[in-house]
């Protein structure tokens, strides 16, 4: 074949994450901190439902927007988390993951040359999505100092008239950076002045260890114009379920709709079944597992320390974001150089973007036994590199 592949997907990076996970994989004795997956099991309770479900022959496509049943569970969740009211026939759709969510949200509302607002450090997909579906990333590189904080000034300005879009990634990948409910009302402020909307992804907001997490589609003037994003993957230990959903006003939702339609059909009508019974009586197993998150947390934190390791207290996801700038190598160098001396993968911050660079990345989505290892492990590397 003589004819080229598309360009676009063609100057696509490769995510800077799977380096990481392809030299692991050749190497014996490695702990793994790189993967931002819960390290629980799904709940009995609801990987039963799914069970029954199959026993019952419930392996039938569901309508394009989901089961009924569990779009009707979501708007009552929501409503009850967040006191949003959305409408379950019009204002709700269930995707494969968030993931997806994103991907259909982006292509539904831009137009060629639209303008997309994306603060970073942040989730690896954002960027390459936004250029997929013909828009222009408009990066804002938020500061450490501010602990990784999108403010009302910096948003303000990186608006131009092109600006079609905000992505709002808090609780956030990788920092673990959150957002208080003062932050939200000035950026929503914004955003309603220069009539711009907003795709928040809140995929961890179940797991906020400072007071509760708050939507910005709460506040007043912001539901008309945001998307809400959120699934099962990590409040309820549900990476490979694949499912997630997104709450849109009608005239945007309607849209993503006919892209899902023709791209996928359904989300796994198993894993909907399961999901009604996450969001029905759930409450307990998120509760537990944010519980023991807080608790690794507080480890690393108190691990960073008693090493003199500078890092920023994260409230929010499963994953810390430790500065290593002191010791004058490249993010990259410095994940590279840990895993090779004393088998341990952590990942760059520059996989999530530019401002990421002299940061790396620790999930810990992993048992309190690996984490105390790890940071054995990484005090010994740094003690040696200050040496």
């Amino acid at each position: 074949m003589t004819k080229p592949i598309s360009k676009t997907v063609e100057a696509l990076k490769k995510s800077g994450i799977r380096k990481f996970f392809d030299i692991a994989s050749e190497m014996k004795d490695v702990i793994s901190l790189g993967v931002g997956e819960p390290d629980f099991e799904t709940p009995w309770h609801i990987r039963e439902e799914g069970i029954y479900s199959l026993e019952r022959s419930k392996t039938f496509y569901t309508s394009n927007s989901g089961l009924k049943p569990l779009r009707s569970a979501i708007a009552d969740y929501i409503e009850r988390t967040q006191g949003i009211k959305y409408d379950f026939n019009s204002e709700i759709m269930v995707t494969v993951g968030g993931s997806e969510a994103i991907d259909i949200c982006l292509r539904a509302v831009l137009n060629p040359s639209d303008e997309v607002i994306i603060p970073q450090p942040s989730y690896v997909s954002y960027e390459p999505c936004t250029v997929l579906a013909g828009g222009v990333p408009v990066i804002i590189n938020l500061k450490a100092e501010n602990d990784f904080r999108l403010t009302a000034e910096e948003l303000k300005s990186k608006i131009t008239d092109k600006t079609k879009c905000l992505i709002l990634p808090y609780p956030n990948n990788p920092t673990g950076a959150i957002l208080e409910g003062n932050d939200l009302k000035e950026i929503a402020k914004v955003c309603i002045e220069n009539d711009i909307y907003v795709l928040s992804d809140e995929i961890y907001g179940e797991l906020t260890y400072k007071d509760k997490h708050i939507s910005i589609a709460s506040i007043e003037g912001m539901k008309e114009r945001t998307v809400l994003i959120n699934g099962f993957s990590k409040a309820y230990s549900m990476t490979g379920w694949r499912l997630g959903y997104a709450c849109a006003p009608q005239h945007i939702l309607s849209q993503m709709l006919k892209i899902h339609q023709y791209a996928i059909m359904c989300a796994p009508t198993t894993s909907q079944y399961s999901a009604i019974e996450a969001l029905k009586n759930g409450d307990e197993d998120i509760k537990l597992m944010r519980e023991s998150y807080n608790q690794r947390r507080r480890f690393l934190i108190n691990s960073f320390r008693k090493m003199n390791l500078e890092c920023f207290e994260p409230f929010g996801a499963f994953y810390v974001f430790p500065c290593i700038k002191e010791f004058n190598m490249t993010s990259e160098e410095f994940a590279l150089k840990f895993l090779e001396e004393e088998r341990v993968v952590v990942i760059p911050g520059t996989a999530f973007g530019e401002s990421g660079e002299g940061f790396v990345r620790i999930s810990y989505a992993y048992s309190i036994d690996k984490l105390k290892i790890a940071m054995e492990r990484l005090n010994r590397f740094v003690e040696k590199l200050r040496s």
